[in-house]
């Protein structure tokens, strides 16, 4: 008998390929579901535009009462991902009082590709990246531009993971990056920034992923 967890990532598995969100995708590479690979693109209009970043995604059998592990492969230089673990900086996959039951696989990478143009600047976890950002944009962009060819990987997961094409759910649909910025100033803590002007000032990405659900579906 398949436990709880196992067929609520089926469910979200079928989720994530019907709705075909632009630069997301995401597969099982366990036959128990709990060990996924994601790959997100940067958002248009965006200097992340153009580059993949590879994920892997640990669940338990807890979940969803507790949130999953989920960790950058490829690490971006960002205020918010650690640069050594691949960690991503978000409230609700740190701390599981912060988690919610009703978010998803989906809502999770959603979050992630939005996170990467919108970085927040105090307590940042990329001390490097966060100076450099605050400092000269110009330069943190030249930066950026520079490692799309040459991703750095983190050091406790160097190794190439072999990807299966039929687990594949490529992405076809199309949004704007008006679409999404509306949407992230919509359910931020703080109001979201275009282009790094004024970086926000929150102690840690703070947004409600029943808003990404429910408002990013692609039409």
């Amino acid at each position: 008998m398949y436990s709880r967890a196992y067929i609520l990532l089926q469910r979200e598995f079928q989720e994530l390929k019907k709705n075909n969100y632009e630069g997301i995708t995401g597969f099982p590479v366990s036959e128990d579901m709990m060990q996924w690979e994601a790959d997100i693109e940067g958002l248009q209009n965006t200097v992340w535009h153009g580059s993949f970043f590879q994920l892997r995604i640990n669940f338990t059998s807890e979940y969803n009462f507790v949130p999953p592990v989920v960790k950058f492969r490829t690490i971006p230089f960002h205020p918010n991902v650690d640069p050594h673990t691949g960690r991503p900086c978000i409230d609700f996959l740190d701390n599981t009082h912060k988690w919610n039951r009703s978010y998803t696989l989906s809502s999770i990478l959603l979050t992630l590709q939005v996170m990467l143009s919108n970085p927040v600047l105090e307590n940042p976890v990329n001390l490097e990246a966060a100076h450099i950002l605050n400092k000269d944009e110009t330069l943190y962009r030249q930066i950026i531009r520079r490692r799309f060819h040459q991703p750095l990987q983190s050091k406790d997961d160097s190794s190439e993971s072999p990807k299966e094409p039929d687990k594949f759910n490529r992405s076809i649909k199309s949004v704007s990056f008006y679409d999404y910025y509306k949407t992230w100033s919509r359910i931020a803590t703080s109001k979201a920034t275009e282009y790094y002007r004024t970086p926000c000032k929150c102690l840690k990405i703070q947004i409600s992923l029943e808003s990404i659900t429910n408002g990013r579906k692609m039409s």
